[in-house]
């Protein structure tokens, strides 16, 4: 890092949020700061932070550090994946925008089924050019600036520029997603000659990486705009390289990247103790699964509980597994398939599957619901979700972005062009079209987004003020951490801090998986008391990152579970 960034971003190296006091919000008067802004990886919250400084908006610094996130955190994101923004505006004005990646247009719905038409597995095409969909961050980045940036666009990318040209400290977390993942990480000479010694093994933590060859991709996209990323010989080379790992016809082309376009998508917005909450809609199942969840619980009195008692966490299980399935039977691509949003938030129907929870005992089964305006559909077989990052950003004027971006699994497919890695991102589709000769909605279609479980959310106060801007990293378990998290906030009183690290306890079917290590996981016997046969305890992902109006200013942070991999070689 040269001395120039490390004299702008010294302040800020050593916390992975960066925040300044303000006067409280209100709907006609915003904060005066210079702004807020939360990452994983304190060198991409410092990169937002001095956008702020210079006197960008939220979106601005919301661009900054996913630019920088894609060269210090490349196993989660970057411009080679995709992502949705949520943002909120003083006075309560939401804006959702769609980059999720798209299936090539030629792409049709047998495309993970092998020759005998049997679904492929997983490891047969996650390194392939079959999981591979059009990139949308570079788009999503440039309708979001040109809409409500400030800052020039090539000044976004100044820090991750520095970043990768100049080096970055790899730190724990970063090594130990090398050393789990050296089939996608070193799939190529490319990643191999980055992360890895003459020995095959990741590089020590503590070693400087420089990746010139992101540095002088994003030097071009700074320059010559989204057109540098889309087409010419950068989408020549993402092409090529995709159809070179492709076994077989549909393979993405050129027209694929030139004709990609993110989307405006409508809010899905609903409330939760008097608090309005919303987040982002179709092809994203994360925010209507975080709204039907609160709203399943709002007739319990869970403050009374609080959260170290088994009690919550059976209701709070009890209503995940109500609707997650509502989310494997109707959420798809809302441009390929009717998906009822409405009916889904409806506050009588939403009542009617809490209805459902007994909270002194676990249901038997639990079945999807009928949500006026739903039309059949089957249970498709995606496997299971990874990867991704979460980040969020709020400027002087009391504007508030919360972005998710993602490549899937770590380092996506582990193809990699010009020193960043393409997602894996079609394997969120279902594998099989169709089931007993219905189709599944979330089944792959030519210029199609898969479903995602993605859930940046943005929360207003009971008077309209602005309050809280979360999400999360982990797959399928990012709606329960999101809202997991505004429970802590709201019905228990905890600090952000302390909400994040709440444990999490979450359904896969009929299995109950419960945080190792945490309090909850002593108390398995207690769960399978209450009726869930298949509980064990395991490590899943976190890494939900937010920020909170509290006590006359906002408060940025990331999950606690990362302060000991990130530590202090994460700010170096």
């Amino acid at each position: 890092m040269t001395k120039r960034l490390l004299l702008a971003l010294a302040p800020l190296l050593f916390a992975g949020c960066a925040t300044v006091a303000t006067k409280p919000p209100t709907p006609h008067s915003v904060p005066e700061q210079a702004g807020t802004v939360g990452a994983a990886d304190p060198r991409a919250a410092a990169a937002g932070l001095v956008m702020l400084r210079q006197g960008g908006s939220a979106t601005d610094a919301a661009i900054a550090t996913m630019l920088a996130l894609n060269v210090v955190e490349p196993q989660s994101s970057g411009i080679g994946g995709g992502g949705f923004m949520v943002r909120g505006t003083a006075n309560g004005t939401i804006t959702t925008l769609d980059g999720r990646e798209t299936a090539p247009s030629d792409a049709t719905p047998d495309w993970f089924l092998g020759p005998d038409g049997r679904p492929l597995s997983y490891e047969a095409v996650v390194r392939t050019g079959l999981s591979v969909g059009i990139p949308g961050n570079i788009a999503l980045a440039a309708d979001a600036h040109q809409r409500f940036g400030k800052l020039p666009w090539s000044a976004l990318f100044a820090p991750a520029i520095t970043l990768a040209r100049d080096g970055f400290v790899m730190n724990e977390r970063l090594r130990a997603s090398l050393t789990g993942q050296l089939d996608r990480a070193g799939l190529t000479a490319q990643g191999r000659a980055l992360y890895y010694g003459p020995d095959g093994a990741p590089l020590p933590t503590g070693t400087l990486i420089r990746n010139t060859a992101l540095a002088d991709a994003l030097e071009r996209i700074a320059q010559a705009g989204p057109d540098a990323f889309y087409r010419g010989d950068m989408a020549q080379e993402i092409a090529a390289t995709t159809a070179q790992a492709t076994p077989r016809d549909g393979a993405m082309t050129v027209s694929d990247l030139a004709d990609y376009t993110t989307q405006e998508r409508p809010p899905v917005c609903g409330t939760y103790r008097a608090y309005r909450i919303c987040g982002m809609g179709p092809p994203s199942s994360g925010g209507i699964a975080v709204l039907q969840m609160l709203g399943q619980l709002e007739r319990f009195d869970l403050a009374r509980l609080g959260p170290q008692s088994v009690d919550f966490w059976l209701l709070f299980i009890e209503s995940q597994r109500l609707a997650y399935a509502d989310r494997e039977l109707y959420l798809a691509d809302s441009d390929f398939v009717a998906v009822p949003v409405t009916g889904l938030i409806d506050p009588a129907y939403v009542a009617s599957r809490s209805a459902l929870i007994n909270p002194f005992r676990a249901a038997t089964t639990v079945a999807a619901g009928r949500p006026a305006a739903a039309s059949p559909a089957a249970d498709g077989d995606e496997p299971p979700e990874n990867g991704t990052s979460h980040f969020v950003a709020m400027d002087a004027d009391g504007n508030m972005v919360s972005y998710t971006s993602t490549v899937e699994g770590a380092f996506g497919s582990g193809l990699m062009v010009q020193g960043f890695y393409l997602n894996n991102e079609l394997t969120d589709f279902s594998f099989s079209p169709s089931r007993d000769g219905q189709p599944v909605a979330n089944r792959v279609e030519g210029g199609k987004r898969p479903r995602s479980s993605m859930a940046p959310t943005i929360i207003y106060a009971p008077d309209g003020t602005p309050f809280m801007t979360i999400g999360a990293a982990g797959g399928s378990t990012i709606p329960v951490q999101v809202a997991r998290s505004i429970i802590g906030v709201i019905d228990f009183g905890l600090p952000l801090k302390e909400a994040l690290g709440m444990p999490l306890a979450m359904a896969f079917g009929d299995t109950v998986i419960v945080e190792e290590g945490s309090w909850l996981a002593r108390e398995l016997e207690a769960l399978e008391a209450r009726g869930y046969a298949g509980v064990r305890a395991a490590s899943p992902p976190f890494r939900a990152v937010g920020a909170v109006y509290k006590n006359g200013r906002w408060q940025a942070e990331h999950d606690p579970r990362l302060d000991g991999l990130i530590g202090t070689l994460g700010g170096a």
